[in-house]
């Protein structure tokens, strides 16, 4: 009976060994075949262009995991989100957040058409016409000040030019 266990547990570990060797050549493999290097490795995208075509090469490749990570690495976005718009790539849907879209190139503001004095000329203008409120809704209008920013500036235009204060 000594001899017949000792037979058995000669047959079992090299058939344990040879399992576990192919369970690591099988997780070899399947990496090997993902190909690709994880976003986690690779270097920040350059822009909004560079991301979003990242993410798209990666659910292409059948790495939708990969893909999603990207996206709530670099948009913020959460999980469902980042799973919904990789989804939607296979539908031929685009992926709409504010992080993918290009930065807009500033334009210079042209003074508005038929005021070509300055700001300050115009408001002068219309406090000499006693019509303070009109001239801070100009200053608004034109500035994006919020309504206190806007009084202070109006305030601080002298009736008479070269005799402003600073606001």
């Amino acid at each position: 009976m000594t001899t017949m266990n000792l037979g058995a547990s000669w047959i079992i570990v090299p058939f344990g060994f040879v399992v576990l060797l192919a369970a690591i050549v099988a997780v070899t493999v399947t990496r090997a075949t993902r190909g690709g290097t994880p976003p986690s490795r690779m270097p920040p995208p350059a822009g909004p262009q560079e991301l979003d075509a990242r993410v798209r090469h990666l659910a292409a490749n059948g790495q939708a995991i990969h893909a999603i990570k990207l996206l709530r690495q670099h948009t913020g976005m959460g999980l469902k989100e980042a799973k919904d718009a990789v989804d939607g790539l296979a539908h031929g849907r685009p992926i709409r957040h504010p992080a993918l879209q290009p930065h807009p190139t500033p334009r210079p503001v042209a003074p508005p058409t038929g005021h070509s004095a300055d700001l300050a000329s115009r408001v002068r203008a219309l406090k000499c016409d006693g019509r303070t409120e009109q001239a801070v809704f100009l200053v608004r209008g034109e500035t994006g000040m919020d309504h206190d920013e806007a009084t202070a500036f109006v305030g601080s235009v002298r009736e008479h030019p070269g005799t402003e204060t600073a606001p």
